[in-house]
């Protein structure tokens, strides 16, 4: 083997970038291999391997700094590079604190802060956010995002969401938080097949997408592509549909993949319970499999710091919504009494449909009459679908009953709901000029598009004022419904949607009703349905409607015998605990919806089955994690630590304005707002946006930015009330934005690798300015110092804080750069002395954090040794599988030591000579 003395953490030039070591073999023949990530701008978070036989590897050592002068008026050159340095490095993995969550377009509020808070707060950043329907969870996502960006660990992200919500979270992290993420839906994936070669991966040219995961979980196209990869942050919002059972589905399948291939994993769900303890645990296991040993049998406090929910009614969540979102009104129920027509087909349904009496199918298809009966309380035409597609395999008396049945729905002309609901419109306001907008729920397809080419004839309305919303649409053209219907500009008025919009979607912006037109048999669904224009940021009184159809003829199964009333239960919950989930009987609505009917079938009547619930069980796991904080024993909290960030400006637009001046780009402010006409490279960085956006504001001709929150927030509201686009003309300029991170990529390059700047300043001797950081065995900053060393004349030694000196020696805007000659070479003299006092003084760090970071690491494997002989305990080597059952244990065990591992620092130290401070003579 062939010696090398490239160790981890040392770094290195490699094809004209620089890299830092990760790991370094000897091999027989090709020198060292190392396995290294990228540094410099071009290659930044790139993985590679490199042999030192094959590639001219340099080690670069900080001994070697060249110090330079440099002629730039108010030693602007050399500021953005010192403020550069200071944005790029990430901060210590030590660092709790939260450093962006004000840095933002959003109203800063603590409960929205509290999730980020917590992941930071663990081993890995790997959190089930499960905030109830309306809080922000998207917001609370975007800002642990930014935490981790900001600390290096949010290079490469994957989000993952329900396709009709792609274009509006892309959105909300780009208007909100400056970060782009790339729109993989159908339009996005053929652009992207397009550019690039066949057979390229595109999550390696891409490192921050939005995908849907009914696309992402097509195995064939894309699995191969995610088996090879890593990733920063996984994001999987809607996670309740991950909840795995007795056979996998596709979706569980990706995220037990996802789950494998992420550092950090955020899940997202207002409804992350489904009843079942074991399925519950199955969510958790993606994000500790270690946190639970006995999946049947857990308690709250084994996963508190992988969860956190909050209600509206918990303490620090109502102080802080106070004003900013109105209280629900009441339910309104609207019994419909039923035509002749339609009372004679409840007639039949008693007859010959009952599903406790049922005789014209056999016992292995009771449940049937129910999904008839369910259709028809949805409208004629779902009932008359339902019996075609059964008449297709049915015999004998079954066929004959089906189609007396089809004859009685025939004749239905005038459906009684039909007029309820014009009657309702007509009280809403709903008409051709009126400002008053509507969302109209049926669970059926069939329903909806029925009731679209229905309600033209009721309200006076045209037909471009209606749309539907379902499931049989395209992504794309799911995406363009919903982002109508949240302009203000649109000419929609009524929006006739199935339930697919009942999870994920905002549609609150410009409309506070709601119609249920036929209810599901679950208090989880109408909740949901509900929390769409119920929540955070809702200034009207949300007002919602429920149209029931009554009957004399078949009462123990029409809507008031159990619609209305799962209607009022919901909204008892709901007022009393902040959710539902408490009272529900299976967030699953189609497992509550079965139960319900089991019930009836049984002879109990719906108050029997779904008792009310206005205080949660103190014992029971599902009760603790969905009820309101207070019955989980949490007390009011005290605000966020605050992580301190260094900085030589006094803000981003002080620092863009600099940059752009030393580059020499041109830069018009219009009062609060800047243009800039951006050059090839910046364009490039932009071209993950959506290409709408790009044509319609000609980003890539001329970039609008602000850093003034109050307009930019108005230049927003503008666009969703009163144009064709919710995406506004003017971006804020928060610190991730791609012209930030532009220049100061910029601005990093400029001065010259291995360089560091000689500044005259207020100080009495030479100042060496110099960055200390070690890595841990993930790459990640352990410890980050920012030291100045002086003393040359004794015995050089680290003699305070870096930034702190800059400030006090006056290092600023009001400076001056005389030019004067200077002789470097006693001053280059001093660089080693220099690197040899910072060096020791940041062993003397990783001493210290080397014995924090020993008792976390100590508590972990202590953690891991329980957990693996409590999964053991009691293990029957004669069940199935058990020996790959004991080998799952035994491999997953020794995997999370393996992170855990990692936590330690490891290598050798970065040691950098950033700038030397002279006196002015």
């Amino acid at each position: 083997m062939t010696e090398n003395s490239f160790v981890q953490g040392a770094r290195v030039e490699v094809r004209d970038e620089e890299w830092m070591v990760l790991d370094s073999r000897g091999t027989d023949h090709d020198g060292a291999k190392l396995k290294v990530v990228g540094v410099s701008d071009l290659v930044r978070g790139v993985e590679a391997t490199f042999f030192t036989e094959l590639d001219d590897v340099e080690l670069i050592r900080p001994e070697d700094t060249e110090l330079v002068t440099e002629g730039s008026s108010r030693y602007a050159q050399s500021r953005l590079f010192l403020e550069a340095v200071l944005r790029r490095t990430p901060l210590a993995r030590t660092e709790r604190g939260l450093a962006m969550s004000e840095s933002f377009l959003l109203n800063p509020m603590t409960y929205q802060q509290r999730p980020a808070e917590q992941a930071l707060a663990g081993l890995r950043p790997r959190i089930l956010i499960a905030d109830v329907v309306g809080l922000g969870k998207t917001l609370e996502i975007g800002l642990t995002l930014a935490e981790l960006i900001r600390r290096g660990r949010g290079e490469r992200i994957l989000v993952v969401t329900p396709q009709h919500v792609l274009e509006q979270f892309q959105r909300e992290m780009w208007t909100r938080f400056s970060i782009p993420l790339l729109r993989m839906d159908s339009v996005g994936i053929s652009r992207i097949q397009q550019q690039l070669p066949a057979g390229r991966n595109p999550f390696t040219v891409h490192k921050r997408v939005i995908i849907s995961i009914d696309t992402l979980k097509n195995e064939s196209a894309y699995r191969h592509h995610l088996e090879n990869l890593q990733w920063d942050v996984v994001v999987l919002d809607e996670s309740h549909n991950l909840v795995g059972g007795q056979k996998k589905s596709q979706r569980r399948i990706l995220a037990e993949l996802l789950a494998k291939k992420t550092d950090a994993l955020l899940l997202a769900s207002a409804t992350p319970h489904n009843g079942n303890a074991e399925s519950f645990a199955g969510l958790i296991d993606l994000l500790d499999p270690t946190a639970i040993a006995d999946k049947k049998h857990y308690s709250a406090a084994d996963i508190n710091d992988l969860y956190i929910r909050r209600t509206k009614v918990d303490d620090e969540v109502r102080g802080e919504i106070y004003g900013r979102w109105a209280d629900r009104g009441e339910p309104r129920l609207v019994d419909v009494d039923p035509s002749a027509a339609e009372e004679a087909v409840f007639a039949e349904f008693a007859r010959t449909w009952d599903p406790r009496t049922c005789t014209v199918i056999g016992p292995e298809r009771r449940l049937f009459p129910f999904t008839l009966i369910k259709a028809f309380l949805s409208s004629p035409a779902a009932l008359a679908e339902t019996v075609k597609n059964r008449l297709k395999a049915a015999t004998g008396t079954e066929a004959e009953a089906l189609r007396r049945l089809a004859g009685l729905n025939d004749a239905i002309t005038a459906p009684a709901k039909l007029h309820a609901l014009a009657s309702r419109l007509k009280e809403i306001g709903i008409g051709p000029k009126s400002p008053e907008r509507v969302v109209v729920f049926s669970e059926r397809i069939d329903t909806v598009k029925w009731l679209a080419a229905q309600i033209p004839a009721i309200t006076g309305l045209k037909p471009n004022q209606i749309e539907v919303l379902h499931g049989g649409l395209s992504d794309t053209e799911q995406q363009k419904v919903v982002e109508q219907f949240q302009l203000g500009s649109s000419k929609l008025r009524v929006l006739v949607t199935g339930d697919i919009a009942s999870e994920g979607v905002n549609f609150h912006q410009h409309c506070h009703q709601l119609v249920h037109w036929d209810v599901p048999w679950s208090m989880i669904r109408i909740e949901q349905r509900n929390g769409r224009i119920d929540r955070y940021g809702q200034m009207h009184e949300p007002q919602f409607t429920a149209l029931l159809l009554k009957s004399g003829a078949f009462a123990d199964f029409d809507d008031t015998r159990v619609s209305g009333k799962l209607v009022r239960k919901a909204a008892t919950a709901a007022a009393a605990l902040g959710s539902v989930e408490a009272a529900a009987l299976d967030v699953d609505s189609a497992v509550e919806s079965r139960r319900i009917l089991e019930g009836l079938i049984a002879g109990r009547g719906i108050d029997e089955t779904v008792p009310d619930v206005t205080e949660p069980d103190p014992g029971d796991l599902l009760s603790m994690i969905n009820g309101p904080a207070a019955a989980r024993g949490a007390a009011q909290q005290s605000p966020p630590l605050t992580a301190t960030q260094p900085r030589l400006f006094a803000g981003t637009q002080e620092f863009v304005e600099t940059a752009l001046a030393d580059l020499g780009i041109e830069a018009d402010w219009e009062g609060e707002t800047l243009m800039i006409t951006p050059p090839e490279d910046l364009k490039q960085r932009l071209q993950v946006l959506p290409p709408a956006y790009l044509k319609e504001h000609k980003v890539t001709e001329r970039l609008w930015v602000t850093c003034d929150r109050d307009h930019a927030q108005k230049r927003l509201d503008k666009a969703v009330d009163d144009t064709d686009m919710a995406w506004p003309d003017t971006a804020f300029l928060s610190d991730l934005h791609p012209l930030v991170e532009w220049l100061v990529d910029k601005a990093l390059v400029k001065l010259g690798r291995g360089k560091a700047p000689i500044i005259r300043c207020d100080v009495p001797e030479p100042v060496f300015g110099i960055q200390g950081v070690y890595t841990n065995k993930a790459g990640q900053p352990a410890v980050v110092e920012w030291m100045t060393v002086t003393g040359f004349d004794t015995e050089p030694a680290v003699s305070g804080d870096l930034i702190e000196r800059l400030h006090t020696a006056g290092v600023g805007p009001h400076m001056a750069n005389s030019n004067q000659p200077l002789d470097r070479a006693p001053l280059q003299a001093l660089v080693k002395p220099a690197i040899t006092a910072a060096r020791a003084f940041l062993e003397g760090r990783r001493a210290e954090a080397d014995a924090a970071i020993a008792a976390e690491i100590a508590k972990h494997q202590e953690h891991l040794g329980d957990w693996q002989q409590a999964a053991l305990e009691n293990f029957d080597d004669l069940l199935p599988n058990a020996g790959r059952r004991r080998s799952t244990v035994t491999d997953t065990a020794a995997d999370q030591r393996r992170h855990i591992e990692k936590l330690a620092t490891d290598g050798l130290p970065l040691l950098r000579v950033l700038a030397v401070l002279v006196p002015q003579g």
